[in-house]
């Protein structure tokens, strides 16, 4: 298993408790260690994921630096990062590139390889396959298989989701299809649908773009409201009684490894074409972060403070609640233009550790003393169970932005604002 990120250590986990003797593969020394010492590397909530770990750790379940492990595997899983540039929206494929020079060396013949890493279409045609054939010196599906089965975890329900649902395995060839179907069946109780590569790479940008365009209606319907003067999600709840309707929840922004990207990856081949729905839905998701800045501004004014010179506590640095992914999270635009407009941010996140240019603290009270506003991105239960009152004491200013519907209604003395709140 390459890549012990979100999806490698619950991939590895579930091989090993399946009889499996799995080796994750990972240049992170610290995941190496961690998975070494039967822990796992994630943090946040994912039910069993540490039990497993704990239990196969040292046993069936190891990890290393080295590819050489490579060399016995009867099959070898990949699961790394698949950016975009931001600038030209193209996918950036240096982590693949370089776990496919890396392999290729050390490939097992007659090994099978299963890419699970999200990618644009027609990539493993044009990049994973030539790229295989020239690092190892054999040719597919001669000397190696090939499939591409594209992931469908989601940060908090990782074992669940790698157990329960159906899964899209994309193959060119019989053999590479008959073999990953018979490694699948032994971690999925969910049905395997059995495609080539192109459909198969088609279908898991599909997957995420239309959950974007959808977040994207949510979000342009939660702006209307705002401007009418009306509640966004008694909108939604009446909207949602309708039959064959189901609205979203808006909220503060788009963020994780694959909704923000993944639109991208699905477009990015295309010649005689033009999308128009799909940028759209972009530009509105990445507009929330900016809708929750101008929010903070109107908050800070109504109560008596301007926005430069303002302290204001950013809570939630993860972009999905009670999970440490901070992946592509909203909350670092917001940061990043509340900063620009003067404004001094303090961070707290229950769940993330680190994360590089943030520092983020995990003392709530601290955060918020003296803050001239309280800023919510993500809903974590912390966030719910907080002593709201107590906490207001500690504060400067009485000031609520709330980007995920936290509170159904302002508390008595305090200024709110909140995405989709138009009548507050």
């Amino acid at each position: 298993m390459i890549g012990l990120g979100y999806v490698g250590v619950p991939v590895a986990a579930a091989l090993a408790d399946a009889g499996i003797r799995a080796v994750g593969i990972d240049v992170d020394e610290a995941k190496v260690r961690a998975v070494n010492a039967g822990k796992s590397p994630l943090t946040g909530r994912e039910p069993d994921l540490d039990a497993l770990v704990r239990r196969h750790g040292e046993k069936r379940l190891k990890a290393t630096t080295d590819y050489g492990a490579c060399r016995t595997a009867d099959a070898v899983l990949v699961a790394v990062e698949t950016p975009i540039d931001e600038d030209t929206k193209k996918p950036n494929y240096r982590a693949l590139r370089a776990v496919l020079r890396s392999l290729g060396p050390n490939l097992k013949r007659g090994a099978l390889v299963s890419i699970e890493s999200t990618i644009a279409p027609g990539t493993m045609e044009r990049l994973v396959k030539p790229y295989l054939e020239r690092s190892s010196h054999m040719r597919w599906p001669r000397d190696f298989l090939l499939v591409h089965t594209p992931e469908r975890l989601t940060a908090g329900k990782l074992l669940y989701n790698l157990v329960n649902l159906d899964r899209v395995v994309g193959a060119d060839d019989p053999r590479s299809l008959r073999k990953a179907i018979r490694l699948y069946e032994r971690i999925m109780k969910g049905a395997i649908h059995p495609t080539n590569w192109l459909t198969a790479e088609i279908v898991k940008t599909a997957e995420n773009t239309y959950w974007d365009v959808q977040l994207g209606l949510a979000n342009e319907f939660a702006l209307i409201a705002e401007d009418y003067g009306v509640d966004a999600y008694e909108v939604r709840r009446l909207v949602n009684t309708c039959p064959q309707r189901a609205l979203l929840v808006p909220g503060a922004g788009v963020g994780g490894h694959c909704i923000p990207k993944d639109p991208w990856l699905l477009v990015s081949g295309m010649s005689s074409f033009r999308p128009w729905l799909i940028p759209s839905a972009r530009e509105v998701n990445d507009f929330m972060p900016e809708r929750m800045a101008t929010l903070a501004a109107e908050a800070l004014r109504a109560a008596g403070r301007a926005l430069p010179g303002a302290r204001v506590a950013i809570l939630g640095f993860a972009y999905k609640e009670n999970t440490d992914d901070a992946r592509n999270s909203p909350a670092i635009p917001l940061i990043r233009i509340l900063r620009r407009r003067g404004a001094e941010v303090r961070i707290h996140d229950p769940y993330v550790k680190r994360q590089r240019g943030f520092r983020v603290s995990r003392k709530l009270a601290d955060v918020l003393e003296g803050a001239d506003a309280a800023v919510l991105v993500t809903a974590h239960d912390t966030y719910r169970r907080a002593d709201w009152p107590a906490l207001g004491r500690r504060m400067r200013r009485k000031v609520f932005v709330d980007g995920r519907c936290l509170w159904e209604k302002p508390l008595r003395g305090w200024v709110y604002r909140g995405i989709g709140r138009g009548q507050f």
